[in-house]
């Protein structure tokens, strides 16, 4: 059954993520519930092996629950097939990750073009809108090179770049300032709380608290539970 499109923008009900290791079980997410609500801008922390991963994957439909319902703008992922939830991802999630995964062959500008190829988009369209996303966040200078040729902030920045050019509703970054200096770090947490005022809601996977502190709601997450939700 999904949920009214007006509610929130994402909600888990009593996700458990299970994985059988010889005959025992590692419960990796044990009965997660959390409801995020349009224009969040939410930190989820923890240790490592504390299911924050995990649990990021399975938001994003990257990854399926052993059980529970994750619902994202009202519809339920568990009832969809593979296509439907490559459709979603496309237009509803953006991702950001550690390290990138930005394409080494293709240029700054073709590889924030990239997902909007499943748009439907002309290509001259697809290059208008990448270069006005580039340009808002400081890489117009950049737009011909290589991520080879790029320092870490760039990198990441050509990263939230690609993940927000598809105007997505719902942006997952994965440890974004993990592989950056502290001062690089802050000023990409900068640019998500830019993205954030704009409506776009946010939520952030760390194992840092001084990042994961910068967002007004914070997630703590500890043996596949959530041990604190508060908000500041």
């Amino acid at each position: 059954m999904n949920m009214p499109e007006t509610g929130p923008l994402l909600s888990l009900r009593d996700i458990y993520k299970i994985y059988t290791m010889g005959e025992s079980e590692v419960f990796a997410l044990n009965g997660i519930s959390l409801t995020i609500e349009k224009g969040e801008f939410v930190s989820i922390m923890g240790p490592s092996g504390s299911g924050k991963s995990t649990c990021m994957h399975i938001i994003g439909c990257l990854d399926h629950p052993t059980s529970g319902d994750i619902f994202i703008s009202g519809k339920n992922t568990s009832q969809m097939n593979a296509k439907e939830l490559a459709v979603l991802r496309n237009k509803t999630v953006g991702f950001v990750f550690q390290q990138y995964n930005l394409i080494s062959n293709m240029t700054v500008l073709e590889n924030v073009m990239l997902p909007l190829r499943y748009q439907g988009l002309s290509i001259s369209e697809r290059k208008a809108r990448a270069v006005e996303v580039l340009e808002r966040i400081g890489l117009s200078d950049r737009l011909k090179h290589t991520p080879g040729e790029l320092s870490g902030g760039q990198k990441q920045r050509t990263a939230i770049a690609r993940a927000t050019v598809t105007n997505p509703e719902l942006i997952l970054a994965d440890e974004p300032t993990g592989a950056l200096d502290s001062e690089t770090g802050n000023s990409v947490i900068d640019l998500f709380h830019d993205i954030n005022k704009n409506g776009t809601t946010i939520l952030i996977v760390t194992h840092d608290q001084d990042i994961g502190n910068t967002a007004p709601r914070r997630i703590h997450l500890r043996d596949g539970k959530i041990t604190e939700d508060s908000c500041v």
